[in-house]
C-alpha cells in the first residue's frame, strides 16, 4: 500500500465509527479553534494600533522634559532638573535641517463656560502646525496661526463634542467662551476625529501654547512634537534634536527624545510577548487532544490485532503496518485541525460583519502554525501505537479473538 491508500483507510475508519471519531478530534477541533480565535485577535490588535498610531501622523518625535533610558510609552520621572521652553522649540525649528514641522505642545485641562453651560475639557496649547502634523483638519472656520500666537490673542478652536454639548446647533464661530474664567473668542471647529485608545480628539480645545502656559501658570511646554522629513531621516532628525538641545541645556541630556517608531515597536514587543502566551496556552488543549488520539490509536491496534496478523500474512511488512497506523493518527488529527479551522474562520467572519470595528484577522501565518501544530500532535501521538503495532507477532495475531 502506498501512502494514498494509507489516507484513505484513515477516512474509512473514521466512516466506520463517526461518533468515536469525532470524539477523538474533539481536543484538536479545541485547540486549532482556540489557536484561532485568540492570535487573530492578537492580531487584528496590532494591526489595528498600527493603522491608529499612523492616524494620528507619521515620521513623528516626541521630546519630553527629564532623562529615560526607556522607549517605551509613559512620561518621564518628575522632578526634572530643567524643563523645555518655548525658545528651546524654536532653536529646534530653525537649527534642526531634518525636521519639516515642530510644535511645543501644553497639556492642560480646564472649564469651559459658554453662558449658563459648562463643560470640562483638555486644553492644548500648541501651534498653527499641529493639525498639519496630527492629520487633523478645521471643519469651519480656521486655525489659530502664527500672528494670533506672537500677539498672544485669546483664541480658541474647538472640538465638534465641544460644540454639540455647549452650543447644540447654534453656530460658535465668533462667540467668547470662559476658560477657567478667561475668556476666549472661538475661531474654528474641527473636524470630527473620534477616539484613539480611549482618548475623545473631538473633546478639545486648542489655544495657542504661549497662551495656554500663561493660562495654567507654566515656564516650560510639557513636550515638543517634531516631524522629520521621512522615515528614512528620523534616526538623523533625532541626532539634530539632541545636538541642539544639548547645546542649550549645557551639554547635558536632560530630555528623552523617543519617536513614532519607537512607542509602536514597544507596544508590538508586548504583543509578541502575548501571543506567544496564548499560543502556549492555546497548545495545552492540544496536547490534551493528542492524548486522546494515542488512547484511541492504542485502543484500535488491540481491537484490528487479527487485521494485522491477516495484513502480515499475506506480504505486508512492519514498516507498511507502522505507516497505516501513522498516517491514520496524523488524518485524525489534520481533521480535528481543518475543522477547527473552519469553525475558527467562520466565527471571525460572523463577528467582523456584527462588528465592523473589531479587531480580529485571520492571518495566512497562523493558519499554517495551526495545521502544523496539528499535523505534529497527529505524529507525536501516532508514533507509539503504530510501533506496537508493527511489534505484533504475525502468528499470535492470526490466533487473535
Amino acid at each position: 500500500m502506498n501512502t494514498l491508500d494509507h489516507v484513505v483507510a484513515a477516512f474509512g475508519a473514521l466512516r466506520a465509527n463517526p461518533v468515536r471519531g469525532f470524539l477523538t478530534t474533539l481536543g484538536v477541533i479545541i485547540g486549532v479553534l482556540s489557536i484561532i480565535l485568540l492570535v487573530g485577535l492578537g492580531d487584528g490588535v496590532r494591526t489595528y494600533l498600527a493603522e491608529a498610531f499612523s492616524g494620528l501622523g507619521s515620521s513623528l518625535i516626541e521630546v519630553i522634559p527629564g532623562k529615560t533610558e526607556r522607549k517605551g510609552m509613559g512620561p518621564p520621572p518628575l522632578n526634572n532638573p530643567r524643563k523645555i521652553t518655548l525658545e528651546d522649540a524654536r532653536a529646534i525649528e530653525r537649527r534642526a535641517r531634518t525636521l519639516d514641522a515642530v510644535s511645543p505642545i501644553v497639556f492642560g485641562g480646564g472649564t469651559l463656560r459658554y453662558l449658563d453651560r459648562r463643560r470640562d475639557v483638555a486644553v492644548f496649547g500648541t501651534s498653527a502646525m499641529y493639525p498639519d502634523m496630527r492629520n487633523l483638519h478645521v471643519q469651519s472656520g480656521r486655525f489659530f496661526d502664527d500672528e494670533d500666537a506672537l500677539a498672544g490673542r485669546h483664541v480658541v478652536v474647538v472640538g465638534t463634542t465641544i460644540v454639540r454639548e455647549l452650543f447644540g446647533e447654534e453656530n460658535p464661530l465668533g462667540r467668547t467662551v470662559k476658560i477657567t474664567d478667561v475668556p476666549f473668542r472661538i475661531v474654528g471647529v474641527m473636524a470630527p476625529k473620534g477616539q484613539t485608545f480611549g482618548f475623545d480628539w473631538d473633546d478639545i480645545a486648542y489655544v495657542p501654547a504661549q497662551t495656554a502656559m500663561d493660562l495654567f501658570q507654566l515656564d516650560g511646554v510639557t513636550q515638543v512634537l517634531c516631524r522629520s522629513r521621512d522615515r528614512r531621516s528620523t534616526a538623523a532628525a533625532m541626532d539634530d534634536i539632541r545636538e541642539v538641545l544639548s547645546a542649550r541645556h549645557n551639554f547635558q541630556e536632560d530630555f528623552t527624545i523617543r519617536s513614532q517608531d519607537d512607542l509602536l515597536e514597544t507596544v508590538n514587543d508586548l504583543l509578541r510577548t502575548m501571543t506567544l502566551v496564548i499560543l502556549a496556552i492555546a497548545s495545552i488543549s492540544l496536547v490534551v487532544g493528542g492524548i486522546g488520539i494515542m488512547n484511541i490509536m492504542l485502543v484500535s491496534v488491540k481491537e484490528r490485532t487479527r487485521e494485522i496478523g491477516i495484513r502480515r500474512a499475506v506480504g505486508a511488512t512492519r514498516t507498511d503496518i507502522l505507516l497505516q497506523f501513522l498516517v491514520e493518527a496524523v488524518v485524525i488529527s489534520l481533521v480535528g485541525g481543518l475543522v477547527g479551522l473552519g469553525l475558527g474562520a467562520g466565527i471571525i467572519a460572523i463577528a467582523r460583519n456584527v462588528v465592523p470595528d473589531l479587531p480580529v484577522e485571520l492571518s495566512a501565518w497562523i493558519v499554517a502554525v495551526a495545521m502544523g501544530f496539528s499535523a505534529l500532535v497527529g505524529v507525536l501521538s501516532g508514533v507509539l501505537p503504530a510501533r506496537n503495532a508493527a511489534l505484533v507477532d504475525p502468528v499470535e495475531a492470526l490466533r487473535y479473538e
